[in-house]
């Protein structure tokens, strides 16, 4: 376990613009900052980071946190992980101390694991500069395909001997065990109890995750054996989810971000290529289908994606039925088709660095224009083809979450296929109302997570009747909103005399008991606190609560809107703080809490009035609701604002 002093230094070091800005393009908002979603397909901006208080909140997924929060969640880290991520980033020398015997051993089971195949990594590289076989097969191979020892570096490529057991005996010979060389994907174990290497003759590409760790390995064979597939991947593991990983993404992240766009390739040759020809913005799914988990990736850093096709109509036919789920996670996407029996890597060769970047920049074009081109060319007179075409066509379009564009596309699909766009919008119409149709079968309510295309044939609700529980746990909300927001604060009281907040917030609501677990397990650790003598705000509670403690109190401590400094700075007019207030937003919180109360009980009454049969108990019943409606009218009177049911 990190020591605590080592845990206080790295987060007096942190800083959440610059951690979230390691994965995230954020766009200033106010004293805040915003981005898009990187846990959902959203296509509005709800992920907020609040510079002033260490904190992000993500109003799509309900996520929040600290940095450390942060690095958890996005890269699916541990908190010791997480820690060490940022210890590293921010140069601070990590102290350990011991930890239970359970996390212990976790820890140093992933520990384990990246150091095992950082260790099989250099064994790799060593090999493929050092050795005999490795300069005369494995360099010479990448020689012969143009990259240079830059590049070979820098994506850390390998080679393994045709031995059976070659990295088995050097990793065994190190210390490490069988088992944990099993876990890696490293080896194979027959149930005969034959071992050997996974990997034997072939170059190797390690793939990295977006932190720069290698979590698995990618093998080219060279020898002419038809047994063996031409590439293989190492299984999937504790660290390596192939889903959730773009190979080259670590190389190229802060080129996406700087050129807000990515390119989309298939293999690992082509990243590599064009990264040398000076497109360095670019990734590879590997040759697999592209994975939500995928886009969701690609959509931290940008919202704009080029998919470059190899020169293979029918290959590209077939693969670009994938590319509505890019449509469909809110990216926009164009595309470029190489010439006919060309590939990124090839094609890049031939034509140099400046005359490729010409050719991949003028030929792309948005990828519907490119889709319906490409499949009109193949349907030509035929009219089966055609209404086939034109269904695909529209039903890749309502993948498309903007309504404005979806009118555009259609009105150029139009004009591309010689066919009205009424026709075309009655098509879309049918389309989205079979999805929403599918969408009510699945569970689904309308109203939501509405999009535009729910709006087709989403009804409204009823409007249900006050739930006056529902009012009580809202003002409670609200007034604990206040507190872990400025719990540190001095206000002056109604004795004109200088007062924590926090100590004249706990003798104004001294009889009221919360009903929320989470806002009266709030209050507790306040009250507790105070009691030691110490007065604490929310980050008090995002560094020591519980996990449901630190998720409600992001939220309370985090606001998607703010009075914009124009209103003072443009017009003059000067809109008071809520800093400012804080006597009266309190009190009048707490006047609000007890307002509902009162109606509560009330209700409560009411409803014992209705069963009551005895005239003692009538009396008895109605002596306590005309006092509790005197105390209603007289709190409605201090509020000036609250309608008396």
């Amino acid at each position: 376990m990190i020591s605590p002093a080592t845990i206080d230094e790295i987060k007096n070091r942190m800083d959440i613009v610059d951690v979230v800005g390691d994965y995230l393009t954020l766009k200033r908002s106010g004293s805040s900052y915003k981005a898009l979603s990187p846990f959902t397909n959203e296509k509005t901006a709800s992920f907020y980071v609040v510079p002033s208080k260490g904190i992000f909140k993500d109003f799509s997924s309900g996520k929040g946190g600290d940095c450390i929060t942060f690095v958890m969640e996005v890269d699916g880290l541990s908190y010791l992980e997480a820690l060490k991520y940022l210890a590293k980033k921010y140069g601070v020398e990590i102290i350990e101390e011991e930890q239970s015997d359970e996390a212990q051993e976790a820890q140093n089971k992933r520990d384990s694991l990246y150091i095992l195949l950082n260790f099989a990594k250099e064994s790799f590289q060593e090999l493929l500069w050092e050795s005999e076989e490795g300069k005369s097969i494995g360099l010479s191979y990448f020689k012969e395909r143009g990259f240079t020892d830059e590049s070979i570096k820098d994506f850390e490529l390998g080679y393994t001997l045709s031995e059976w057991d070659h990295l088995l005996k050097a990793a065994t010979a190190k210390g490490y065990r069988q088992e944990l060389l099993e876990e890696a994907g490293l080896i194979v174990v027959k149930e005969e109890g034959k071992v050997y290497d996974r990997f034997r003759n072939r170059v190797i590409f390690p793939i990295h995750n977006v932190s720069g760790k290698v979590v698995a390995f990618g093998a080219r064979m060279l020898g002419k054996d038809k047994k063996q597939p031409k590439y293989i991947n190492s299984p999937e593991t504790e660290l390596y989810n192939k889903s959730r990983i773009l190979y080259g993404l670590f190389q190229a992240k802060q080129d996406i971000r700087k050129e807000d766009n990515v390119y989309l390739v298939e293999g690992y040759t082509d990243v590599i290529s064009m990264h040398q020809t000076g497109i360095k913005n670019v990734v590879s799914s590997s040759g697999t289908a592209l994975t939500e988990e995928q886009i969701k990736l690609l959509k931290r850093y940008t919202e704009n994606v080029t998919v470059i096709f190899d020169g293979d109509a029918a290959g590209i036919k077939a693969s670009i039925r994938g590319i509505d789920m890019l449509l469909e996670g809110g990216l926009n996407v164009r595309a470029v088709a190489l010439p006919e029996g060309e590939d990124p890597d090839s094609y890049a060769k031939q034509l140099g660095t400046s005359a490729f970047s010409h050719y991949i920049e003028s030929e792309s074009q948005d990828i519907i224009r490119f889709k319906t081109k490409l499949f009109l060319a193949d349907a030509k007179d035929d009219p089966v083809k055609k209404a086939g075409l034109i269904k695909d066509i529209v039903r890749s379009i309502t993948k498309i979450d903007d309504p404005v564009k979806r009118t555009v596309y259609l009105k150029e699909c139009s004009d591309l296929l010689g066919i009205s766009e009424a026709v075309l919008v009655a098509e879309q119409n049918k389309i989205l109302i079979q999805q929403n149709r599918d969408k009510g079968k699945a569970g689904y309510q309308p109203g939501e997570n509405l999009t535009p295309q729910d709006l087709l044939v989403a009804q409204p609700e009823e409007p249900e009747e006050l739930d006056i529980m529902k009012v009580i746990e809202l003002q409670e909300k609200e007034s604990i909103r206040v507190l872990v927001n400025y719990g540190k604060s001095h206000i002056t009281n109604h004795e004109l005399v200088d007062e924590d907040l926090i100590s004249y917030f706990l003798s104004e609501i001294e009889e009221i008991q919360f009903t929320n677990p989470v806002y009266k397990s709030i209050l507790d650790i306040f009250k507790e606190k105070l009691l030691e003598g110490v007065i604490i705000d929310g980050d008090y509670l995002i560094q020591h609560g519980s996990e449901e403690i630190k998720r409600e109190v992001v939220n309370l401590m985090t606001s998607k809107h703010e009075v914009s400094e124009n209103w003072e700075k443009k017009f003059q007019i000067y809109i008071p703080k809520e800093e400012e207030q804080l006597k009266d937003v309190t009190y009048s919180n707490i006047l609000r809490l007890k307002f509902r109360i009162v109606q509560h009980l009330i209700e409560e009454e009411n409803r014992k009035l209705k069963e009551a049969t005895n005239e003692d108990d009538i009396d008895i019943l109605l002596d306590e609701i005309n006092g509790l409606k005197k105390i209603e009218m007289s709190l409605a009177e201090f509020l000036g604002n609250v309608t008396v049911k």
